[in-house]
């Protein structure tokens, strides 16, 4: 079997010494995030104007004001709540935190959305772009300077253990750093939801004679493919 990663993980360490394990967001969640955002920011922007169309001077002034708001405090004030993401990260089931894993601080927050304007050169988030797709770590100009990660939040734990998996013979030869691989995966899979465990599954479905195939049954052969390389037959 080709070896190939199974996850991307960053681990952090917090102040206390506890180790916790980060998984970043890619370029496709938070492209997703920003859209839904601009979608919003958009009807405030667009609702705004029709309130204030008839108040002449004082309606283009607030308009001005409520437009630099959303441009420059938006991502600010609700990266500073509880949850640490804008609605559009909310919905995607992402949010901002600092390297070490605990909650962004406001300097950090005006730092990355700040660097926005550096992200965006030469168009449209050129810069930005480049960066994160450059990095394992997926972060943008703004997050290097801010010491900031876009992680998925913690997911409630799949019910699927590794012991609920039948023992099953691999169908390839495996080599020592791939069984590795699949035991660490099983290890885990108690820590994942259902769709992310069967997403890292697939990838390794070859030492279940699965290749190309996806889904809970392929998932339950891996784990017992697992469970086989622990001794458990």
């Amino acid at each position: 079997m080709t070896r190939k990663v199974l996850d991307t993980i960053v681990a952090a360490e917090t102040p206390e010494g506890i180790t916790l394990e980060l998984r970043p967001a890619g370029l496709c969640a938070r492209a997703c995030a920003f859209l839904l955002d601009l979608l919003i920011r958009f009807a405030i922007f667009y609702a705004v104007a029709m309130a204030t169309v008839m108040l002449g001077g004082v309606g283009l002034a607030v308009y001005l004001i409520m437009l630099f708001a959303l441009e420059w405090l938006y991502p600010v004030v609700f990266e500073l709540t509880r949850w640490g993401a804008t609605p559009g990260k909310r919905a995607l089931g992402i949010k901002v935190v600092m390297d070490n894993g605990l909650p962004i601080t406001p300097a950090a927050s005006f730092t990355r959305n700040l660097l926005r304007v550096a992200d965006f050169l030469p168009f449209f988030y050129g810069f930005g772009v480049v960066c994160l797709l450059l990095r394992k770590d997926y972060k943008r100009l703004g997050d290097l300077a801010a010491a900031t990660l876009v992680v998925y939040q913690p997911r409630e734990a799949k019910k699927l253990v590794l012991a609920q998996a039948p023992p099953l013979a691999p169908a390839i030869p495996v080599a020592l750093p791939d069984q590795a691989a699949v035991i660490a995966l099983a290890a885990r899979a108690a820590r994942l939801t259902g769709a992310r465990l069967d997403e890292l599954a697939a990838l390794a479905a070859p030492v279940s004679g699965d290749r190309g195939r996806s889904g809970p049954e392929v998932t339950t052969r891996v784990l017992g493919v697992a469970n086989w390389f622990l001794g458990r037959r």
